[in-house]
């Protein structure tokens, strides 16, 4: 089969290999390696700038995912449509059209979260790529009637912060995030999150989102897919780097020693990192914590796990059972936002497929037990509608939403792209046969300006238009393959919608292999 993941360079890490064409499939290595070449490769480079090779690059202005080719991937179902009938609307062709497919998805306590399209966008938090699309993640999911959260580390990051005695006094890059979503929210659909890690809890972050923001999901976390440490940044500002250091956080190197200074001083680096603790599960702090969320006014209060080993999956899940969580995000390996270690990111964890598989199995156990099982989200790589479709089929019926995050930034990210080369007249060709202006650029434009209003709609960032359309685009998609499977409402989505393209997919998932599905059915068809 080859080699599953590149291992010695990569766009990510700026690398390449010298022989492109004659690589060890073992190593990653050029297979001559000779004296005298500049060091293009990971090894090479790492020679001369050691740790800072272990991360995707240009850091702040990228996303990064693993290249690993899983042996076992989301494209090894496929979707299974049928001729016959229709669920949830009456079976009339006139009727049963995908503009009538119904994607509006409720969960959580009494079903009080509801959203117009089944996605959250999970924990963007410190890094400079969530912060610089802010606006128009916020604004676009709002629009959209999508749940999107604020991740690890927000409030220590900003400067701006006010904290006395280890506590939150005033957060104003919090208190922004969350009123650019509320201010765009449309009746009642959607929810802003606000996740919370070690430092986080330590500094009462969530207490002062929910009893000074208003804000009523608060959303605790073990981890994500893309890594199994805790978060990290890079720091170009000496006195940012030492504030973050007396506010807990571990910074390397230690900005606060005279050598590391005169270092930086002499530009012999020029970034510091800012790392964030693990946390340290255990049942009983977790029940405590959850309470104390509820006490604090938490209306609903969430879980994300990242790609553990399934005893920490049998984990989340019992755990989410017994405190009654309202939703539990299982995050896939191979996924990330922000800066994960790259060899961390392809070599960790359980793939999708594979966790996503072990959730469902764990949650029905629960639920034949008649045990209170949470709302479930999957996540990780999820892009398209197809793969949307599949993930909720996979964990039906208990997988309610998905989690999508590196691709609703990409959207968030373009759209602003194109609003810049709006203003400065400068429309690449590649956009500019569609106009050069944004009502006649973004599809989507004109009905959501009737919707909203000229002149609300003129305060409509780019970035948020990207973000808008582009769940549009889902949205219209995932209808139509609905429609084909004859199931016009997410609650109607079950297992036997797809089926497995080969054995060892059907092993590992429990779904059906495509030469196996409908036999008894089949059989009482042809004999009848």
């Amino acid at each position: 089969m080859g080699s599953l993941t590149k291992m010695n360079a990569s766009a990510a890490t700026l690398t390449k290999n010298r022989t492109e064409d004659s690589i060890v499939p073992l190593s990653g290595m050029c297979v001559t390696c000779v004296d005298g070449c500049i060091g293009m490769c990971e090894i090479g480079k790492s020679a001369y700038r050691g740790h800072e090779v272990i991360y995707p690059q240009p850091f702040g202005i990228l996303t990064a995912a693993a290249e690993k080719n899983y042996p076992v991937d989301y494209t090894h179902f496929n979707i299974m449509g049928t001729a016959v009938g229709a669920v949830g609307i009456e079976a009339d062709p006139d009727k049963a059209i995908f503009p009538n497919v119904n994607l509006e998805q409720t969960f959580g306590a009494n079903n009080g979260l509801k959203v117009r399209f089944p996605v959250v966008v999970p924990g963007l938090g410190s890094t400079n790529v969530a912060k610089n699309n802010w606006e128009g993640l916020a604004i676009g999911a709002a629009l959209s009637g999508i749940m999107l959260t604020i991740g690890e580390n927000v409030v220590a990051m900003d400067m701006t912060s006010e904290i006395e005695n280890g506590k939150i006094l005033k957060a104003p890059d919090l208190e922004n995030r969350i009123k650019l979503y509320k201010d765009w929210q449309r009746d009642g659909y959607g929810t802003i999150i606000v996740q919370a890690n070690v430092e986080d809890t330590r500094l009462g972050v969530q207490e002062y989102a929910i009893q000074e923001l208003g804000v009523e999901v608060a959303e605790l976390k073990w981890g994500q897919g893309a890594k199994d440490i805790g978060g990290e940044v890079k720091i170009k500002d000496l006195k940012k780097a030492q504030i973050l250091k007396k506010r807990g956080y571990v910074v390397l190197p230690d900005p606060l020693d005279p050598d590391v200074i005169k270092a930086f001083e002499h530009r012999t680096f020029t970034e510091f990192e800012r790392h964030s603790r693990i946390g340290m599960v255990e049942e009983e702090a977790f029940m405590k914590r959850v309470e104390e969320l509820r006490q604090a006014g938490a209306k609903y209060v969430f879980l994300k796990t990242g790609a553990y080993r399934p005893a920490d999956l049998a984990r989340a899940v019992k755990y989410s059972s017994e405190a009654k969580i309202d939703l539990l995000t299982v995050d896939a390996a191979g996924g990330g936002t922000g800066m994960s270690p790259w060899h961390m990111m392809n070599e960790w964890g359980m793939p999708p497929v594979e966790i996503h598989s072990l959730t469902y199995a764990y949650t029905h156990k629960l639920a034949k037990k008649g045990k209170h099982v949470p709302a479930l989200a999957f996540a990780g790589g999820i892009a398209f509608e197809d793969q949307i479709f599949k993930a909720i089929a996979l964990g039906a019926p208990y997988t309610k939403i998905v989690g999508m995050a590196r691709a609703p930034l990409c959207a968030a990210m373009v759209g602003k792209t194109i609003g810049k080369r709006i203003e400065e007249n400068e429309v690449p060709v590649f956009v500019e046969r569609f106009g050069n202006k944004k009502e006649e650029i973004f599809v989507t434009a004109s009905k959501l300006k009737k919707e909203l209003g000229a002149k609300k709609f003129e305060k409509v960032p780019t970035g948020a238009l990207g973000v808008y359309t582009y769940i549009e685009r889902l949205a219209q998609g995932l209808r139509q393959l609905m429609t084909g499977n004859r199931k016009f409402a997410l609650k109607h989505i079950t297992r036997d919608d797809i089926a497995s393209l080969t054995k060892d997919c059907a092993n590992i998932s429990g779904i059906p292999y495509v030469m196996d599905v409908d036999k008894d059915e089949v059989e009482r068809i042809l004999d009848s």
